[in-house]
């Protein structure tokens, strides 16, 4: 029989491979602004732009995308078996069940532990993810008759023979202290969207039984779209720079020996604006991705448990 938190680990993956293809070039872009240097400094308009009139074209805006797709499988599959197996521990634990939320402590711990597992054991694709996106960027020149770089795409498995080859294999977890720091990440949306979704259902139900109604409250899809974009508007926000410092530790474009120096070293460097550098186009493609995963995690879960009920594989 198939667990409830399987068939949740299922939808996750799903949804997040739905919403990471209609965003990737919302993140190409974001992730190329975060590594380049100052130099290299342009908007978000200006670098899709020259993304499409080099060599490659528009293809050029989905490079990574198959190690991106399986990096959002893995990672939102890893996620959501913790989180709801996590979940489901705490609410059967209680000396009072019947309660389906989970306080604000409850849902930053249930966080922590699966955002934890997630980054450690999700890391090294993100890695090969990120060094596709960046490979493609040519060096800096200030001579306008210089001729254009063109540098060959590689696959997953050469990505990673190239990545041990040069770095060794320790290098398929560069960036992961700053990617631990970002459980926080997790941690926020999803304690913001599980109380915002009670306090929600709170209402409803209230008002249910004001009116005699014994009709239990729910959540539309269109509900799950948009908890899901202000939650991950939320969690972005707060937590931007320390996606810069693990980009660029996992481009292989900086060395700091820790996520903080990282940070100081950008003030220094660029400002603190250096730290919100893409933040544009990540906010943007972290909220649509947010808000299409929800409402696709919900209508794919529905559909599998359905399927898997009806062939007696769940309960």
């Amino acid at each position: 029989m198939a667990s409830d938190s399987f068939i949740n680990a299922i939808a996750g993956a799903a949804g997040g491979s739905i919403a990471m293809t209609l965003t990737y070039p919302l993140i190409f872009v974001s992730t190329r602004a975060a590594v380049a240097s100052e130099k290299e400094r342009k908007s978000t308009y200006e670098a899709v732009v020259d993304v499409i009139r080099s060599a490659e074209g528009v293809s050029a805006l989905y490079s990574g995308l198959s190690s991106s797709l399986l990096g959002i499988s893995v990672t939102n599959f890893v996620y959501y078996y913790f989180y709801e197996r996590g979940r489901g521990m705490i609410l059967a634990a209680r000396s009072k069940p019947g309660s389906k939320g989970l306080s604000v402590a409850e849902s930053m711990l249930n966080g922590l532990i699966a955002g934890s597992a997630t980054s450690i054991i999700s890391n090294p694709i993100w890695v090969l993810n990120t060094r596709q996106t960046v490979r493609t960027i040519a060096p800096s020149s200030t001579d306008p008759s210089a001729k254009e770089v063109v540098v060959k795409k590689l696959g997953i498995i050469e990505t990673a023979k190239n990545i041990i080859q040069k770095d060794g294999v320790g290098a398929l977890w560069a960036g992961i202290g700053p990617a631990l720091i970002l459980v926080i990440n997790p941690i926020i949306q999803y304690t913001a969207f599980e109380q915002l979704k009670n306090f929600i259902m709170q209402r409803r139900t209230a008002k249910l039984r004001a009116t005699g109604s014994t009709r239990a409250a729910s959540l539309s899809d269109w509900d799950y779209f948009v908890l899901g974009a202000l939650s991950k508007l939320i969690a972005t926000t707060m937590t931007y720079p320390y996606i810069v410092v693990k980009s660029r530790l996992q481009a292989g474009r900086a060395q700091y020996p820790s996520a903080w120096a990282g940070v100081q070293a950008i003030i220094g460097k660029e400002g603190i604006e250096g730290l919100y550098k893409g933040i544009g186009s990540k906010l943007v493609q972290s909220v649509l991705t947010a808000a299409i995963l929800f409402a696709g995690q919900k209508r794919v879960y529905e559909v599998t448990k359905r399927t898997l009920m009806s062939a007696g594989l769940a309960k």
